[in-house]
């Protein structure tokens, strides 16, 4: 046993070899196509090749027929371009045939390896074949049945392999989405089997319901990642013999419902059947609205149209029968699948121009009189009004609502905006978002801080549907801030008397991650301005106070400094002020108060344990330096004038960005991915436009930002790559061009050059430093798979340039490591890469 166990694990290893070397992530189970060398095919076109795994399959103990399997499940993948198409054919005749005897003799499916290698081997008979080809098989009337009650069979036995379900329902999606391409007379069958299927699925979810329950499972429905994926494909499945579904579906749900209203209504309310009946009905509506979402993906008629409406009908029935409850009792699992239904609507029906005349509406008229998306609409904010106000405290339920009112309010097309502006739901969340109204907005201490994240995504989607009619109208805008106005005046009360820590720090993270969602949404300049107004200088104070009393309290700091962060940001041009306006330097300077508060802050709490390194200091310096990042590339304020003036904002928050990089280790940079997107880019900045202050570093800090970017240049990350090779570009940019002044000095440019001074002279003491990068850059691009490669050859020609003599040596090394027949081929490439190559930077030289 233990030899074969080696020589199948040797046959698997060779089958699963990457031949061309295309497969980036080998560990995905996508490399569906094996490319079997030419040389091999005599192999491949003997069948006694594929019976003898078939027959190992059938003798050996269960452990090592699961390899015999996994083998054939790639003999499946073996590209198609090995054989004629009379060779295909025999080929896969011997794979179906295959196939009908282990489905004859299914004892060895029992085990859940052999099952599970089973159902990727029938996944990958339609990956690799056509359904076309598939019908024309002698056996294939017998196999699409063996294999239909096979999968039928396993639906029922939910609990079973549930992680092999995927690849069943991948072969009957693949087999029914190709139905209206096979142009062979033979009978697919799949308008006999597919119903089947999809019914097979519906009915044993809704059977699990009790089993889960009673017995306190697992329950499928909390991994709706799954749950997702499998509607997906069951929604191609469904679409064949589509009247079949639909009729089992509003029998199913008018059987269901109506047994949940009895149970309501009944004297002796029994909650536990009260919950099997929710968790059917929450089955039953995710089902709607996966099959009213599949709409899309296929050409749909009129009667499909009027069955959807049939079944969105009770969905919308259900709804107002879940709110009449509210709010004694609701059911989390189904409200999320009424959101889930809500959004799959309003994508297939809602602002599209079939649904005039989409007979959807038909039957929905009669029933519900909603005629026309208008009155869809109303529906959906009454619903969304409707849970933020009854359903505060479930956290899954207001994030996925708010979700929804944010795609409803991100308006494509823009008439669909207009109309949801009018909609009386909407006026009374704009003129009423306090936690009166929604709990969820409260400070209570029932709620827990990270509660308070949902409210940014709130006040994002309140603030477009407030910009749509909005205009220059200044005093709609402070109507709408005034219950945000009232809390800013409680909290600086607040801090002026007795000074009440816990509730002032609850409303501040309340308030700033509301502001935050505000200010994301304000595109314009003159909204944007408004807000500008309003914050500027009374509240941005108390921010600022915060920081300086709370700078160890992440949940409160992280808040604040992404609002200032978003406040940086000259989005759509929003933050060009009027020419007389100092605004752009007034905000800047808040953001460097606030910078260097927070970065001297947090220095003072010395060496931090690993687990708390990243929550405590290093995601407050990243946010601090992408806001920075956003000011130095914003193009709103003029930097010149702050030397102009005497003013050391400027300088200041260039320290703090040091003291700040000094305190993290090269390691932490890398291998936090939040720190190095927003350290990178920063630097880039810098170099692009600060030289000045880059040349004034002191030795150590210099040493520190190159190694940085040398430990950068081979970061798997693109953005980092990138950004360390742009940064390197402009720093050997300006050396060389010092160099080329150096040469034609004259009176004029000896002041010029005290800065390129300093940085030559540091060069000149470290060449190394440049050399090392030059050979980062070199083994990159010619042994490497490079992704950037215009990023990597911006800084080449400067280092080139700049160290001739290295170059000569390392061409030479790199081409003597190279074997004897490949030595001519590079060096002939690097002959290539300099020829015609002038003394200059120009764009023009750079390109050649």
């Amino acid at each position: 046993q233990s030899l074969a166990m080696q020589l199948l694990k040797l046959v698997l290893n060779c089958l699963n070899f990457d031949f061309i070397g295309n497969s980036a992530d080998e560990s995905a189970d996508d490399l569906c196509t094996v490319q079997i060398p030419t040389n091999w095919r005599t192999i491949f076109l003997e069948p006694e090749t594929l019976d003898l795994f078939f027959d190992l399959y059938h003798s050996l103990p269960p452990m090592l027929s699961q390899l015999a399997l996994s083998c054939l499940v790639q003999f499946a993948s073996t590209r198609r371009s090995l054989f004629s198409n009379p060779e295909r054919a025999k080929y896969l005749g011997n794979l179906i045939k295959g196939v009908k005897q282990i489905l004859e003799n299914p004892q060895g499916l029992s085990d859940p390896g052999n099952y599970h290698e089973f159902c990727r081997f029938l996944a990958r008979l339609k990956t690799n074949y056509q359904l076309g080809e598939l019908v024309m098989v002698k056996d294939y009337p017998e196999v699409i049945q063996l294999i239909a009650n096979f999968t039928i069979t396993s639906l029922q036995h939910w609990e079973f392999a549930p992680n092999s379900v995927h690849y069943l329902l991948t072969l009957w999606q693949r087999m029914v989405a190709s139905v209206p391409f096979v142009k062979t007379a033979e009978p697919h069958l799949l308008d006999t089997y597919a119903p089947e299927i999809t019914k097979a699925y519906i009915t044993s979810r809704l059977e699990c319901v009790p089993v889960v329950i009673r017995d306190g499972l697992e329950d499928p429905l909390d991994d709706t990642a799954t749950v997702f994926q499998q509607l997906e494909q069951l929604c191609t499945v469904s679409r064949c013999e589509y009247e079949k579904t639909c009729t089992l579906l509003v029998q199913l749900f008018d059987q269901n419902a109506q047994n949940y209203q009895k149970l309501l209504h009944s004297s002796s309310r029994n909650p536990l059947e009260i919950t099997v009946q929710e968790g059917r009905l929450a089955w039953l509506v995710y089902f709607v609205g996966t099959f009213v979402g599949g709409r899309l993906t296929y050409t749909s008629t009129d009667e499909h149209d009027a069955m959807d409406g049939e079944l969105s009908c009770r969905v919308f029935q259900l709804i107002s029968l879940m709110d009449a409850q509210l709010p004694q009792s609701s059911n989390e699992k189904v409200e999320l699948a009424i959101l889930w239904f809500l959004d799959q609507f309003r994508k297939t029906y809602v602002g599209d121009q079939l649904q005039h005349t989409s007979k959807v509406y038909a039957r929905m008229s009669e029933v519900l009189g909603i005629t026309d998306d208008n009155h869809v609409l109303e529906t959906f904010m009454t619903k969304i009004v409707t849970n933020l106000k009854y359903r505060g405290r479930c956290e899954p339920v207001i994030s996925r609502t708010l979700q929804f009112l944010n795609d409803l309010s991100v308006g494509y097309p823009f008439y669909l905006l207009k109309k949801l502006v009018k909609i009386e739901a909407v006026k009374f969340m704009l003129q009423n978002h306090t936690s009166k109204h929604f709990p969820f907005l409260g400070i209570s201490d029932n709620y827990s801080l990270s509660d308070l994240r949902c409210r940014t995504v709130f006040y994002t989607a309140l603030t477009r549907l407030l910009m749509v009619d909005l205009g220059e109208d200044e005093d709609e805008f402070e109507n709408f801030m005034l219950p945000l106005t009232v809390s800013f005046e409680s909290v600086t009360q607040i801090f002026n008397s007795s000074f009440e820590q816990e509730e002032a720090k609850r409303m501040l993270i309340g308030l700033a991650r509301d502001l935050r969602g505000i200010a994301f949404a304000l595109n314009t300049k003159t909204s944007y301005t408004m807000l500008f107004d309003w914050i500027y200088p009374a509240y941005i104070s108390v921010l600022q106070r915060a920081i300086e009393l709370w700078y160890r309290e992440p949940a409160c700091t992280t808040p604040i400094l992404k609002l200032m962060a978003e406040f940086m940001q000259n989005r759509s041009q929003r933050l060009n002020f009027d020419v007389s306006s100092p605004n752009g330097i007034l905000l800047f300077r808040e953001a460097s108060k606030m910078i260097c508060t927070y970065g001297n802050q947090i220095l003072s709490l010395g060496t931090l344990s690993k687990d708390q390194v990243y929550p405590l200091k290093l995601k407050g310096i990243s946010i601090c330096y992408s806001a920075l990042k956003s000011a130095l590339c914003g193009n709103y304020v003029s930097f010149g004038v702050f030397k102009l003036y005497g003013d050391n904002h400027f300088d200041n928050v260039l320290q703090a960005f040091v003291k700040m990089l000094l305190s993290v280790s090269h390691s932490d940079l890398l291998q936090y991915r939040k720190l190095s997107q927003s350290y990178y880019p920063l630097l880039e900045c810098l170099t692009q436009d600060h030289m000045s202050f880059i040349t004034s570093l002191e030795p150590r800090v210099l040493i520190y930002i190159l190694t940085s970017i040398s430990e950068g240049l081979t970061a798997v990350d693109t953005i980092v790559s990138s950004s360390c090779c742009a940064s390197l570009d402009y720093i050997v940019t300006y050396l060389f061009k010092h160099l080329a002044k150096e040469g034609k000095k004259t009176l004029r440019c000896r002041e010029i050059s005290q800065d390129g001074q300093r940085l030559l002279h540091f060069m000149q003491q470290n060449p190394e430093i440049l050399q090392q990068m030059m050979s980062i850059l070199m083994n990159t691009i010619i042994f490497e798979d490079c992704r950037n490669q215009w990023s990597v050859s911006r800084p080449l020609l400067g280092l080139i340039l700049l160290n001739e003599k290295y170059f000569s040596e390392l061409r030479a090394t790199l081409i003597t490591s190279q074997p004897d027949n490949k030595r001519e081929v590079l060096d002939h490439c690097f002959r290539n890469l300099m020829e015609g190559v002038e003394q200059n930077l120009l764009v023009k030289n750079r390109d050649r």
